[in-house]
């Protein structure tokens, strides 16, 4: 399946055979993220569980005009405490996905990465977004723009993996993956090259599965079918890219921003790898930051 843009596949979960999502909330005392989480109800994306402080979450929804009946709030004393209950939900089976509110990342990650928490899987965990590019016909996936920073061959195979095995539950059919670089020479001196020849070899014989990947490949190679044609290079992924990967965080982030902020893109991301996704993002995320995530991490459960 193809996704032309976010709001195709808001469509396909608002009409999904499947139950509707439950989403715990951790921290929900947050006028911004209940905004999010309220509109995502109204949309029939998910079914929240807010995990926190009730008085303040019971008035945070009373200002938006929201009937505090019709939400389900677990009492949390602090916010760390909000996490190991959001964490027990989700080993219940009661949460199908985690949302962040009111609670710092790391504070958040150390309580779910703890022993205590049982959300580990052995996977590595990863950042996964996706673009809406006004000028590319279909979403894109970026990946990892905002965990990992410098992985190493080992680290990219898993991050790739995670995109994959999420994109696929989302529905993407068979993910055409650009692994970034300045340039398609394997240069034994651009480790980013190297590690992209790798991994396109992993797939080619078969240790990378799902997905079709070509690189080393530069950005205008991955975007365009012109440009590709013109430097002489054949492939299917290039022009048609469902996933690009970085070669490192900072690569990512500007890359990711660049596009959000020069070139008009609608972003949105979650954090894959763990036992359910989460919806992670920044307090400064406006409402539509915050929504477009839940609509990412309802499609990608199964």
């Amino acid at each position: 399946m193809i996704y032309q843009n976010f709001d195709q596949l808001i469509e396909l979960v608002r009409s999904s055979t499947k139950k509707t999502r439950t989403v715990a909330v951790v921290a929900a005392q947050d006028s911004h993220t209940l905004e999010a989480v309220s509109m995502a109800v109204k949309e029939k994306i998910v079914a929240p569980v807010l995990v926190g402080h009730k008085e303040q979450i019971q008035g945070y929804l009373a200002l938006l005009g929201e009937n505090v009946s019709n939400y389900t709030i677990v009492h949390a004393e602090t916010v760390e405490e909000a996490a190991f209950i959001a964490a027990d939900m989700v080993k219940s089976g009661e949460a199908d996905f985690l949302m962040k509110g009111l609670i710092q990342t790391g504070s958040l990650m150390r309580a779910l990465l703890s022993d205590k928490a049982g959300f580990r899987t052995g996977n590595l965990i990863s950042h996964l977004g996706f673009v809406q590019i006004p000028n590319y016909h279909k979403l894109i996936g970026v990946t990892d723009v905002a965990l990992n920073i410098y992985p190493n061959l080992n680290q990219k195979k898993d991050i790739l993996e995670n995109a994959v095995i999420t994109m696929t539950r989302m529905g993407f059919d068979t993910p055409k993956v650009a692994v970034l670089a300045a340039s398609e020479d394997v240069n034994p001196k651009i480790v980013e090259n190297v590690d992209a020849a790798e991994l396109k070899r992993m797939n080619t014989e078969g240790i990378l599965t799902g997905c079709v990947v070509e690189g080393p490949v530069s950005y205008d190679l991955a975007i365009s079918k012109e440009a590709a044609e013109i430097k002489g290079i054949t492939s299917k992924v290039c022009g048609d890219v469902d996933l690009m990967m970085v070669p490192n965080l900072a690569a990512g982030n500007i890359l990711y921003k660049a596009l959000r902020y020069s070139a008009g893109a609608r972003t949105a991301g979650i954090v894959v790898g763990g036992k359910v996704p989460i919806v992670l993002t920044s307090r400064a995320a406006d409402v539509d930051g915050k929504f477009l995530p839940l609509v990412l991490a309802a499609s990608a459960t199964v």
